[in-house]
């Protein structure tokens, strides 16, 4: 990266993502620039400094960005297919939309993926502490197995992984970018990569994706119960309703899960709307729920479970290897239990305000 002009490109963009309501915080080394670089072009970072969360004409950005019509919508369109920017038909023109740092534009880069973007990201990521995992709302919120949770309970639509499923007309999978991420740089698990699920209200949306795998309705709940039997967490964005995806992870990859398990941020994910609860008549002490919980919520002192309820996250991963049958999940307290976001739209304007950003000057 040129320390001059390329530099100011970069910090500039940095500046953007950061104002955005995920947020991209700078780091004392730069880091941050040097994945960015790695990322984009300059040209392509001129016009992504200037864009707007909001779909708009290439005329207007170029304009914006002090870049001529015809390059600009050239460099548009190679943005679009390295997954930088967002992109839709509008009245009469194509129209493009920035993307937030994360969850966006990185999860898109699963093809261009190397040892030295991984390695940029993995400074990134530990210089910053996972502080963007400290503001509310929580990116992604935990989706509970639906297996856990006693018939008589009542449970919502956008707590049911497989009513998402259900729901959709496209399916796909793709592989997990933690997972690929951390084994570049020598870390991570043996669990599968390719367990990442997708899904959209549009017939073929995937057909012809070059990072994401079309499949059938059935596959994708195939690959959902796979993931429950070796006791990965679901989890998605953290509002009710137009989900398009379903992530299943762990705590040693996954860069959401990892601010609860190395920095100590318990409200790095959202929980599920509910806890884990054991029946003490029936637990063995057999500890096999201990070992099955990736937030250490579980503990069996006196040869009965008990459950730690500031680290339960309400997965239900636990009650699956269990022998006696004896944990199940249940209602928490409604007091425990904040405000779910509509939509996306709805969890930008409330993670906004949190951090004090002003969301009109990026819309």
């Amino acid at each position: 990266m040129h320390q001059t002009t390329s530099e100011g490109i970069y910090r500039k963009l940095a500046q953007r993502l950061d104002a955005i309501p995920n947020g991209f915080p700078a780091t004392e080394s730069g880091v941050e620039l040097r994945l960015l670089a790695k990322i984009f072009t300059p040209e392509e970072a001129t016009l992504a400094a200037v864009m707007r969360l909001t779909r708009e004409p290439s005329a207007d950005i170029a304009a914006r960005a002090g870049v001529e019509r015809r390059a600009a919508w050239r460099t548009l369109k190679q943005m679009v297919r390295k997954g930088l920017i967002r992109v839709k038909k509008g009245d009469r023109h194509l129209v493009f939309g920035l993307m937030p740092f994360a969850v966006g534009l990185y999860e898109e880069q699963l093809k261009r993926m190397d040892k030295e973007m991984a390695t940029l990201f993995e400074q990134y990521y530990q210089e910053t502490q996972g502080s963007i995992l400290h503001e509310t709302p929580a990116v992604h919120r935990v989706i509970p197995v639906e297996e856990a949770i006693p018939f008589d309970l009542e449970i919502f639509p956008y707590e049911q992984a497989t009513e998402m499923l259900e729901n959709a007309k496209a399916w796909g999978v793709r592989d997990c970018i933690c997972r690929v991420q951390q084994r570049l740089i020598g870390k991570g698990c043996d669990h599968e990569i390719e367990n990442c699920l997708v899904f959209a209200a549009t017939e073929g949306s995937f057909v012809n994706s070059d990072i994401t795998r079309a499949i059938s309705k059935e596959e994708a709940l195939h690959i959902l119960r796979e993931t429950e039997e070796a006791g990965l967490v679901h989890s998605t964005g953290n509002y009710r309703d137009e989900h398009s995806y379903i992530c299943n992870c762990c705590t040693c990859c996954c860069g959401i899960l990892r601010g609860v398990a190395e920095f100590g941020i318990p409200t790095a994910i959202a929980h599920s709307g509910f806890r884990a609860v054991v029946d003490a008549k029936e637990c063995i002490g057999c500890e096999d729920c201990v070992e099955r919980c990736q937030f250490g919520a579980l503990a069996v002192p006196e040869d009965v479970c008990v459950v730690d309820y500031a680290r339960c996250v309400g997965c239900g991963a636990c009650t699956l290897v269990c022998p006696a049958d004896a944990l199940s999940l249940e209602r928490r307290p409604k007091d425990d239990i904040p405000p779910l976001p509509i939509d996306d739209e709805d969890w930008m304007v409330r993670r906004a305000q949190e951090r004090g950003i002003r969301l009109e000057e990026v819309l």
